[in-house]
């Protein structure tokens, strides 16, 4: 299902090169808070979805202060990998890659943000039409890549993105 594109032993260098900014560092400053309480604020939950779908803040906007505290309480509380991102799903705006986005940078486990770059660099020439399978089975990889090689699932997502930007072209 997944095919890399360049040998594993790489993904520490590709990973080095994804470009550090000043939006990694504020998303990284919501992690904590939202690990200590259990749940996003609305304003965290705008920030996150803005960061990975720009276009989609019109529609998360409609989301409330109450809509969004409960269902990621909900979310980030479950046990089960489906109903976490199916919770997620339930957010006006968020899709599954934005669901991945708000488990990659709050929940207590690692998972990878499902991107069309870093599927490009597992062999998907364009992205295919995500389910509950697919997105298990992308968990399922990226955490046993990140762990066979020692790394944070981060790690893998900033190579994954990365060797597309450089690559795709």
């Amino acid at each position: 299902m997944f095919r890399l594109r360049f040998p594993e032993r790489d993904i520490g260098d590709w990973a080095a090169r994804f470009p550090s900014s000043d939006s990694d560092a504020r998303l990284g400053e919501i992690r904590p808070r939202v690990l200590a309480r259990g749940h996003l604020t609305r304003a965290e939950f705008l920030t996150l979805c803005s960061w990975k779908s720009p276009r989609s803040k019109p529609r998360c906007r409609e989301n409330s202060e109450h809509q969004v505290r409960t269902l990621t309480r909900a979310a980030l509380g479950a046990s089960d990998e489906a109903l976490k991102i199916d919770l997620l799903r339930l957010l006006r705006g968020v899709e599954w890659p934005t669901a991945s986005t708000l488990l990659h940078f709050c929940d207590t486990r690692p998972y990878p943000i499902l991107d069309y770059r870093a599927l490009w660099s597992l062999g998907y020439v364009k992205p295919p039409r995500y389910t509950m399978e697919f997105w298990l089975a992308y968990l399922d990889y990226t955490r046993r890549l990140a762990t066979r090689l020692g790394l944070s699932i981060r790690d893998v997502d900033k190579a994954l993105w990365q060797y597309s930007k450089e690559k795709q072209g």
